[in-house]
């Protein structure tokens, strides 16, 4: 597995992306990497929906150490959706804020042009890269986009999949390549600061993979905003979601809020993990400032809050979607047992 590959599989599983990544080193990289390189043949849910890589990740220096040892302004825009996958109904007035408005028209903007297919998830897009899923009858396709710098080296990585075959999706060239008979992903030559890459998920063959992509357009702002589902958090309601998310979360002594202001537009498994994810990192460097100083009352107040994680409504309600509680939790517990190895908070993005 390349360095690419890998940077895909960590990007996609951790909402903090780079900054997580950017903290392996050489060695904790090629043991990630014989971890993850096994072929996934059955996605859960969007990229995975896991953070069981970062975990995989997060505990490498253990391993090493064992065996010696993510209101509306008055500029407001008010828009009529066009789009037949989008949940509102036909008449109504929807209102994006300018943040919106703004994050939306730096990305790439491509829906499917057929009926049926809706928007299930859509993260990030609050710089130069992002991704979005549809999903219709059974089959996926994800859309991710990363700065146009990168494409030579995603590329590169690519050819060895297969030999690429030239296709084109409207109008813009693309490269066509195979991982198996119902796998196929296509990467877009750069355009506008970014990259697409198209990647199919579940039920697919080369003849429906073909026939979507004669359908797939470049939309403007509104038309984008209007196809996505009313649950995704966009800038303008971070504030309001993230209230929600922390009803009955205690909460880590210095939090900043405001950090989640940056994260793009999330739907709510996503904005779950970037919101509990600070919570929790609150906590633990609470618990080592307290370890450190010999304040047991501190410490102990940290523990607490963490072992509660098990009660948090958000984290029980994303746990049927994918495996970031189970990693949260993993931390709480090693925390509860007063053991936590080094680097293993990394898992949940500290």
């Amino acid at each position: 597995m390349t360095d690419e590959h890998l940077d895909r599989l960590v990007r996609d599983a951790d909402p903090y992306r780079s900054e997580v990544i950017g903290r392996l080193d050489g060695a904790e990289q090629i043991l990630l990497e014989e971890i993850v390189s096994q072929p996934n043949t059955q996605r859960r849910g969007f990229a995975w929906r896991t953070v069981a890589a970062l975990a995989a990740a997060a505990v490498v220096t253990t391993v090493f150490a064992a065996s010696a040892a993510l209101r509306e302004r008055s500029d407001d825009v008010r828009v009529n959706p066009v789009v037949p996958s989008t949940t509102a109904p036909a008449d109504t007035v929807l209102v994006y804020s300018a943040a919106v408005l703004q994050a939306a028209e730096k990305t790439p903007r491509l829906l499917i042009g057929e009926p049926g297919w809706k928007v299930t998830t859509v993260y990030g897009f609050s710089k130069k890269d992002g991704a979005i899923q549809f999903e219709n009858a059974g089959r996926k396709l994800e859309m991710n986009w990363y700065p146009a710098k990168q494409y030579d080296r995603y590329h590169k990585d690519r050819l060895g999949v297969s030999a690429p075959e030239r296709v084109k999706v409207d109008g813009r060239a693309g490269d066509l390549f195979t991982y198996s008979a119902s796998d196929f992903a296509v990467m877009l030559t750069p355009r506008d600061g970014t990259f697409v890459e198209l990647r199919t998920g579940e039920a697919w063959t080369r003849q429906t993979f073909d026939q979507v992509l004669t359908v797939i357009k470049h939309v403007d702002v509104r038309t984008w905003l209007a196809a996505l589902p009313s649950s995704i958090v966009t800038p303008g309601r971070v504030e309001d979601a993230a209230k929600k998310v922390l009803a009955d979360v205690p909460l880590p002594p210095g939090l900043d809020l405001s950090v989640l202001e940056d994260g793009g537009s999330n739907d709510p498994y996503q904005f779950g993990a970037k919101v509990t994810g600070l919570v929790g990192c609150g906590w633990v460097a609470e618990w080592k400032r307290a370890k450190e100083a010999k304040d047991e009352d501190a410490a102990g107040k940290a523990s607490a809050a963490l072992r509660s994680s098990r009660n948090w409504k958000v984290l029980n309600d994303m746990n049927a979607e994918g495996d970031w509680p189970e990693v949260f939790w993993d931390v709480a517990d090693k925390i509860a047992d007063d053991d936590l190895p080094r680097g293993f908070e990394k898992g949940i993005g500290c």
